[in-house]
């Protein structure tokens, strides 16, 4: 089988620009600055969260000159910048060998400030109002779309809506492609922005956290017996994947992909099929030859959702039965839902990247029985089991291993 290699990463989000920002955020285990969300518009009810992790534009224009991020949506721009990064980080800055590459990108909301302004136009000013330029960004694939554009990738173009579980999802679609010989690298990752309607319509649905912080700020508490929803956050990772013919220092192997689906789950919440999901991740693991006592490290799609971390939690206990669990890392503390800050951390787990306490993590939930990493040394990690599941009842996993 063909052996697949991550040889690049690149990111941006509210922790800075690149992979050695977001490697000090996680060994820091501190919360970047949060931005106040606008609410000027009035779309917030009074005690809704008033901050998120929001992206400075300022990252962008080193990656996206300003002529051309004129023409792209938010997403589309940091899209853009996190790719090229990761064709920097793989010693591809001058460009890609052919042009048989792919591009899978996830996305949970699409552009969502260009596609409110569209309708916006219509709604107010009827249909003949509506910019070009804002429908050909207010779909969601316009970013993968950017990316082939720019860097010239004529391989597939693929774009997965599958909520938390789509970033995993595009990487092992990516994987897929590669090891199937359709192209001999592609680009995966997974992106997101955070407007103030879609702030206050995630606070509606009650998915965010509340005034949970000792400074009455809004904090994450995965896995924690308080805790009460997300922080909200944007930006964008993107990862390249190789087959093994390309000499280049690889940051991890990928060594297994796997998805299933939780028919239990409503379509805007978490379901209760944990079970199933565990019995669908054993057989991607015994597929790959892969036993779990061989697991040293677990990168988890937790972020402080009421159920969503119940459902990961019960997950990985389903599947390790009467095992002890590796060490519980739960990146989502500090780099917020949404944004690609979560893969990131994954790719970095599996490089080695010291991990510090879960941010918020106080109190063990004795319904779950899961303790995340409490920030002690870790050994080198050798292969990473990474988790996520998604509202809806999507699911998704993969295994990394270290170069």
């Amino acid at each position: 089988m063909t052996e697949i290699f991550i040889t690049g990463l690149g990111t941006v989000g509210a922790y800075g620009s690149g992979a050695e920002s977001l490697r000090r955020v996680l060994a820091a285990s501190e919360l970047p600055a949060p931005s106040e969300v606008d609410r000027s518009a009035g779309y917030h009810l009074a005690q809704a969260p008033r901050k998120a992790l929001l992206l400075d534009p300022a990252l962008l224009r080193e990656w996206v000159p300003p002529g051309e991020a004129r023409r792209m949506s938010p997403p589309s721009r940091f899209a853009l910048a996190a790719a090229r990064m990761a064709f920097r980080c793989a010693g591809l800055g001058e460009g890609l060998p052919d042009e048989r590459t792919g591009v899978v990108i996830s996305t949970a909301f699409g552009p969502s400030s260009y596609s409110e302004g569209l309708l916006r136009q219509i709604l107010l000013e009827g249909p003949e109002s509506a910019s070009p330029i804002l429908f050909m960004e207010s779909v969601a694939n316009a970013p993968a779309a950017q990316i082939a554009i720019a860097s010239k990738a004529r391989g597939p173009s693929v774009t997965i809506c599958q909520r938390e579980a789509g970033a995993l999802l595009a990487v092992g679609q990516a994987a897929a492609d590669v090891a199937a010989g359709r192209v001999p690298r592609a680009l995966a990752g997974t992106l997101d922005e955070m407007t103030p309607l879609l702030h206050s319509l995630l606070d509606r649905f009650g998915a965010l956290a509340r005034n949970s912080g000792p400074d009455g700020t809004e904090v994450a508490r995965p896995f924690d017996l308080r805790r009460a929803g997300f922080v909200a956050a944007e930006g964008a990772t993107m990862l390249l994947l190789e087959s093994g013919e390309r000499t280049a220092s690889p940051l991890a192997r990928v060594a297994a992909w796997g998805s299933a689906f939780d028919p239990t789950a409503p379509a805007v919440g978490w379901g209760t099929g944990s079970a199933g999901l565990a019995r669908s991740l054993r057989r991607t693991l015994d597929r790959a030859g892969i036993p779990l006592e061989s697991i040293d490290r677990i990168v988890t799609g937790a972020s402080g959702s009421r159920s969503g971390d119940r459902v990961e939690a019960l997950l990985l206990k389903e599947a390790w039965g009467d095992l002890p669990l590796p060490p519980v890392l739960a990146p989502k503390s500090v780099t917020g839902e949404y944004g690609g800050g979560f893969l990131g951390a994954a790719v970095l787990a599996a490089a080695g990247a010291p991990f510090g306490p879960t941010a918020g993590f106080e109190e063990p939930d004795p319904e779950l029985g899961v303790v995340p990493h409490d920030g002690s040394p870790l050994a080198p990690p050798s292969t990473i089991l990474v988790t996520s599941v998604a509202a809806g009842g999507a699911a998704s996993w993969l295994v990394l291993e270290a170069p």
